[in-house]
């Protein structure tokens, strides 16, 4: 076994290396129920507020709230160390990002695939790719960090700018995108989306990491508070994945080709944002160690977020779900690829 497959075995947890696995397996099992025991979405369908499903609302909650336990704010201080590297990681995941993601989306849907799915079907599709495109990674950049010997500082940093930026950033572009794709959209929705799945468990991330650490030490909370809470994100995710697919169980029977439709555009663009920001890192003479973790923040997707706001504006039997599922389908292979990429290139960064 390589060097590097030695280094992803033992970067990547064993959920998370098989997360592709996993998928596949709550799709079956989420469609066989859709098709064969449909009054179990039935029941669910009618626990919803604010056309927010609250069994997912839930459950995604106990998946978003463990990853904001690892931001950290205080390493924003840090921020001036690595000036450059920041500004690839702000303009590409703001301003490049969720545009390319429109347009290569747009382009494949409406032109490429044209005669494969429907004028309607294809709204949907794009609406779900806008949703990943205006969602960088928050969590799993610290694996993709850590397998390609990322600095650690600075992934800090890049972390939690990024989950600021996320609060003012986020609704305007994606209000943008899908306003110009002529997508109606309730605003009220995607505002108490943005809170329900950012603000809150950010805000209780953050209370929770200084009451912890001021009582108990840095040292508990990294290596013993956080952990416990592995298996329950791992349970929330696969629910969800579950209660989705069960919604969309005779859809995806009806079309299975769909999936590899969507997923054709997500992998370009994830292997294009990563470049532009390996190569612009190389340009300015960036180190490996910020150039590998700057392109994985923006090539990989807070997929949990964009599933959540896609249930919550358009349901859990829209197209946009279904797309922003796909892209938590693709990740991690994708994702592992460009690890690859990016460890056997670093004799492009001798600085």
């Amino acid at each position: 076994m390589s060097k590097s497959k030695n280094k992803e075995q033992s970067g990547i947890g064993f959920f998370e290396r098989y997360l592709t696995v996993w998928v596949l397996l709550c799709m079956i099992i989420g469609i066989l129920i859709g098709v064969y025991i449909p009054g179990i979405p039935h029941i669910l369908s009618k626990f919803e507020y604010a056309n927010v499903s609250i069994p997912v609302a839930v459950l995604i909650w106990l998946m978003i709230y463990p990853m904001m336990l690892k931001v950290d704010f205080r390493s924003i201080k840090q921020v001036g160390q690595n000036p450059k590297g920041l500004i690839i990681t702000w303009v590409t995941n703001w301003l490049i990002k969720p545009f390319t993601m429109y347009g290569i989306a747009l382009f494949f849907f409406y032109a490429v695939f044209k005669g494969l799915i429907s004028p309607e079907i294809a709204k949907e599709y794009l609406a779900g790719a806008v949703l990943l495109g205006a969602a960088p990674c928050t969590a799993m950049v610290f694996v993709w960090s850590h397998l390609t010997n990322g600095n650690p500082a600075y992934t800090l940093v890049q972390v939690a700018t990024n989950d600021l930026i996320i609060l003012v950033a986020f609704v305007p572009i994606v209000g943008f995108l899908l306003g110009i794709s002529e997508i109606t959209i309730p605003w009220a929705t995607l505002f108490l989306s943005v809170v329900l799945f950012v603000v809150i468990p950010l805000a209780a991330g953050w209370l929770s990491r200084t009451i912890i650490t001021g009582n108990r030490g840095l040292d508990y909370f990294e290596n013993t508070f956080i952990p416990k809470f592995g298996n329950i994100t791992i349970a929330g995710l696969l629910l969800t994945l579950i209660i989705i697919f069960s919604f969309q169980g005779q859809t995806i029977v009806d079309n299975p080709i769909n999936i590899v439709l969507i997923a054709v555009p997500l992998t370009i663009q994830t292997f294009f944002i990563f470049f532009i920001a390996y190569i612009w890192s190389k340009f300015w003479k960036l180190p490996h160690n910020v150039a590998a973790p700057a392109g994985m923040i923006g090539a990989s997707n807070f997929f949990e977020l964009a599933v959540a706001v896609a249930i919550s504006l358009f349901g859990l039997k829209s197209g946009a779900t279904i797309a922003t599922v796909v892209g938590v389908l693709v990740e991690v292979p994708v994702m592992l690829t460009l690890v690859r990429i990016a460890n056997n290139t670093k004799h492009w960064f001798p600085y």
